[in-house]
């Protein structure tokens, strides 16, 4: 069974974890961080963010980071992907945040990318990577909200 329940400081090595795996297999570029630093930050961002995880029979397989108009981070296991975790992930997300957000994927990550426009988010600009801690060429992507589904 899973369950969606706010994070909590304690979960930060396992969200650091899962973090590492997920990018390790995803096309994009891999973390600059070493994960006691992921789990650092992400502790810290506890404190201004919202971070909500998803558990299968107790154990933490993905979660999603994100503030009052950006999704920051949606990471699932890589055992886990393609298993509707990320989707009911962002529909959580998207269902706190219904008057829409907007997040930032590398160019390179065609899959992300898809994954995101198949659930209403349109790239509304790309950007050559200057923004970022990587250096590597993103898209700025927006979901419009609820109302612009109806």
């Amino acid at each position: 069974m899973t369950v969606l329940r706010p994070g909590e400081p304690a979960d930060a090595r396992e969200l650091a974890a899962i973090q590492v795996a997920a990018r390790a297999i995803a096309p994009m570029p891999p973390n600059i961080h070493p994960e006691h630093e992921i789990a650092a930050f992400l502790t810290a961002r506890l404190a201004v963010d919202e971070l909500w995880v998803a558990e299968v029979e107790g154990d933490v397989v993905g979660y999603a980071r994100f503030t009052a108009t950006w999704l920051d981070d949606l990471y699932v296991l890589p055992g886990w992907q393609a298993t509707g975790l990320g989707g009911a992930l962002l529909d959580l997300v998207k269902s706190l945040r219904p008057e829409g957000l907007g997040l930032y994927v590398f160019a390179v990550n065609e899959p992300a990318r898809r994954f995101y426009e198949r659930r209403g988010f349109a790239v509304v600009e790309g950007a050559g990577g200057t923004d970022n801690e990587e250096r590597e060429p993103d898209l700025r992507m927006e979901w419009s909200g609820a109302e612009g589904l109806g």
